[in-house]
């Protein structure tokens, strides 16, 4: 007989799943300053969490994909409270690919934090509570992952959450501008997020992607897109640091 823990939805909880949502497989968790988003420049708690089921071309934690240790979610809140920082963000690999998650965010919430995520786009956002904001990503052509955005979320989106866009080419921005219309996403969310692929700094060498990064400054004024130019603060402040920033 399989011993049972709890009564959710008048559907018997098992052991197994008890686990499975009182714990999350983590690849890191650091205290840094954010980098991105509206809240780019705050020191920030971040979480982030081992396992995705995208493979962007430009992706820069494919560390995070398999690295990573098994944590109960008390033992997350605790890590997190000694650092003595109520911004968190969740963060990946793709959190909600984790049943634990759910669990981790309420329980944030529940303790007064500020609680962020950030999704690859591919993953029903419906169960974040809206207290939460979510940062979506809508995959670009050059990422190779386009056709797993899914759309739905968009109709989600509330003016607490952020889209992103991760722009590689002309051909990114394009898209990524017809998006930004066809969805009237400036109407949905609160903030739009367009960041070039290309690092913008290198170790004692100056800037690199200066252009690019020009170029799309000078693609977004062209266009009177309302939209934030994003650069990455964390890879300015830390260059060629790849974790724990």
């Amino acid at each position: 007989m399989q011993e049972t823990l709890e009564i959710t939805d008048s559907k018997p909880l098992s052991l197994a799943e008890k686990e499975r949502r009182d714990a999350l497989r983590v690849n890191e968790i650091f205290y840094s300053i954010q980098g991105e988003g509206s809240r780019a420049g705050e020191p920030c708690v971040f979480i982030r969490m081992t396992g995705c089921g995208l493979r962007c071309s430009y992706c820069d934690t494919e560390y995070a994909f398999y690295e990573g240790e098994d944590k109960p979610v008390e033992e997350i809140v605790n890590e997190i409270e000694r650092y003595h920082c109520k911004l968190v963000e969740l963060t990946g690999g793709e959190p909600l690919e984790q049943e634990g998650t759910y669990t981790l965010m309420n329980e944030l919430l529940s303790r007064g934090y500020d609680v962020m995520i950030e999704t690859g786009g591919h993953v029903d956002i419906t169960r974040v509570d809206t207290r939460v904001k979510r940062i979506v990503d809508l995959k670009t052509p050059s990422s190779g992952m386009m056709k797993r955005n899914r759309y739905e979320n968009i109709e989600q989106l509330t003016k607490h959450d952020e889209v992103k866009f991760v722009i590689g080419s002309r051909e990114d921005y394009e898209w990524s501008r017809a998006q930004v219309w066809k969805f009237d996403l400036a109407k949905r969310a609160g903030t739009i997020l367009f960041s070039p692929v290309v690092p913008l700094s290198l170790p004692r060498g100056g800037v690199r992607g200066e252009v690019e990064l020009r170029e799309l400054a000078a693609w977004i004024l062209e266009d009177h897109l309302p939209v934030r130019l994003q650069t990455q603060l964390h890879k300015l402040i830390w260059p060629g640091v790849l974790r724990g920033v």
